[in-house]
C-alpha cells in the first residue's frame, strides 16, 4: 500500500481512524517484542520513566506516566519483584520513597528501547527517517498538551478503550 494513495471517503482526513490503526499496529508490534515484561507496554513505559526521569516520588511518578496511584504501585511492586526497580527513601523527605533503575533495570531497558525502537520503525516505515522525527516529536507536543487539558484521564486507559474489540 503506498503512502501516496489518495484518501477514501470513509477515512480520508479521518484522525479516529487513522490513530487507531496506528494504536493497534503499534500494539501488535511492540507486544511481540516486549514479550513477557511485567505488565507488557506499561511496565516498559514505566520503566522508561524510572530510567529517563527525575520524578521525586513515586506520587510524581504516577502523575508523570497518567497512571492511577494504586495501579503504579502493583506495577512497581511487579517491577521490584522482577529486580527491575527498587524504592528508596526519598532524600528531600524521608516519608516519601523514589523509584530508581536496578543495573538489571537499566540494562533490560536498553535491550527493550532497542527492540521497540525497530519495531517502531518498521511500523513507520512509509517515511524516511527524518519523516519519523518529525512524526515523533509532532506526536509528543500532542500528547503532552492533551495531558494539560485533561490530566484525570490515564492516557493507558484510553489506549486500552481504544485497543478493546
Amino acid at each position: 500500500m503506498s503512502s501516496e494513495r489518495p484518501a477514501d471517503a470513509s477515512t480520508g482526513d479521518n484522525l479516529g481512524w487513522t490513530l487507531g490503526v496506528l494504536l493497534r499496529a503499534y500494539q501488535g508490534s511492540v507486544v511481540t517484542v516486549i514479550g513477557d515484561f511485567p505488565h507488557g507496554p506499561r511496565g516498559y513505559q514505566t520503566l522508561a520513566a524510572v530510567v529517563g526521569g527525575d520524578q521525586p516520588t513515586q506520587l510524581a511518578l504516577a502523575a508523570h506516566l497518567g497512571i492511577d496511584r494504586t495501579v503504579l504501585t502493583y506495577l512497581i511492586d511487579d517491577l521490584v519483584a522482577a529486580g527491575l526497580v527498587e524504592r528508596r527513601l526519598n532524600p528531600a523527605d524521608r516519608r516519601q520513597r523514589k523509584i530508581v533503575a536496578t543495573d538489571a533495570g537499566v540494562a533490560a531497558f536498553k535491550d527493550l528501547e532497542r527492540r521497540v525502537g525497530e519495531a517502531e520503525d518498521v511500523l513507520l516505515g512509509a517515511l524516511d527517517a527524518a519523516e519519523r522525527d518529525t512524526l515523533r516529536r509532532l506526536l509528543w507536543r500532542v500528547a503532552c498538551d492533551v495531558r494539560d487539558i485533561d490530566p484525570a484521564r490515564d492516557p493507558c486507559d484510553v489506549a486500552e478503550e481504544m485497543l478493546a474489540p
